[in-house]
């Protein structure tokens, strides 16, 4: 596989956003874009393989048994780009159907480059997919996949999982919004959201009882003491999981232990937590089936199909750029 690779320098951008996210007033808050290092990316794996988290295995249930007909709605010639494309484990459904078809390019974009050989590894075994990977942000990823599009070729954008609820709602339409601007008419966007189910059932999902979110979440902090030449005490830190029931969304938070103060030499920060105070790390917005057929018409797309999942409530919604 051909990857493109960051040109910029992701390690100082890095000590910006941190520096940027732990001296803002009120919440101190890091983006969660940054728990997926090779560590994170790893435990996030085994996360998608614990009982008490089956949004994975509603999302590769639904791509597993709909995977022909989803490609069947879509126009021929297509190319693929997944913002995110994770290990591609649950993509392959996809690729396979398409290969029966059609020879077809993929285009994973990924943060990790070794989420990027996993990619590989795991699709490369499919005949009539030839894979080219772009180590980018998503919208930067998907507009050189853009740049490479050949007259009269669709291009199918996947977004699976529950990425989509990272962001708020309005910054998620306004990202839906930004994808829609890349794309032509007529070309799709296969959306994975996950829905609202009880409380109680959230909490289990992002505390298991292993410790693996827990210890997924903390891997941030060793990532900013191994990259940015940090000294956080992980030990005085605990993971947290809250429901924002205004919000419909679980939140992740690291809290801290005691008054302690931490510092960041690459981000040139001194940093004093207090007691109790946290460090928000991600959220996970929860969607009913019919809001996001008005989120696709607010960003631009009309949701041709939706596939829902009942043992884990979890729907994937095919959109059609208008």
């Amino acid at each position: 596989m051909l990857v493109h690779a960051i040109t910029t320098n992701a390690v100082y951008e890095f000590a910006a956003d941190v520096r940027a996210g732990l001296t803002r007033p009120g919440q101190k808050e890091l983006p969660s874009k940054y728990l997926y290092d090779d560590v994170g990316s790893a435990l996030f794996e085994v996360i998608s393989h614990l009982p008490e988290y089956g949004l994975t295995r509603a999302d590769e249930r639904l791509l597993r048994r709909h995977a022909r007909e989803i490609v069947d709605h879509l126009d021929s010639p297509v190319a693929v780009a997944e913002l995110g494309s994770g290990s591609g484990k649950k993509t392959r459904w996809i690729l396979e159907a398409l290969s029966q078809r059609e020879p077809t390019f993929y285009y994973p974009v990924e943060i990790s480059r070794s989420a990027l050989a996993m990619c590989e590894r795991e699709l490369s075994d499919i005949d009539s997919i030839s894979i080219v990977g772009f180590e980018r942000e998503y919208l930067d990823g998907l507009l050189e996949v853009a740049a490479r599009r050949q007259r009269g070729r669709h291009l199918f954008v996947l977004f699976l999982g529950s990425t989509i609820g990272n962001f708020d709602r309005p910054a998620g339409v306004k990202f839906m919004t930004e994808v829609r601007r890349i794309l032509e008419s007529g070309d799709s966007l296969l959306l994975g959201t996950d829905l609202e189910k009880p409380s109680t059932q959230l909490l289990k999902a992002y505390d298991d009882e292993l410790g693996v979110t827990a210890a997924f979440d903390l891997n941030l902090l060793a990532r900013i003491n191994r990259e940015l030449d940090a000294d956080f005490d992980l030990g005085q830190f605990a993971h947290v999981a809250r429901i924002n029931h205004h919000a419909r969304s679980v939140e992740m938070h690291l809290q801290s232990k005691r008054r302690q103060t931490v510092r960041i030499s690459v981000a040139d920060l001194r940093i004093e937590f207090f007691e109790g105070e946290t460090i928000w790390t991600e959220s996970s917005h929860k969607y009913s089936a019919e809001e996001v057929i008005q989120m696709a018409r607010d960003s631009g797309f009309v949701c041709q199909a939706q596939w829902i999942d009942e043992q884990w409530p979890f729907a994937e919604n095919l959109l059609i750029a208008e």
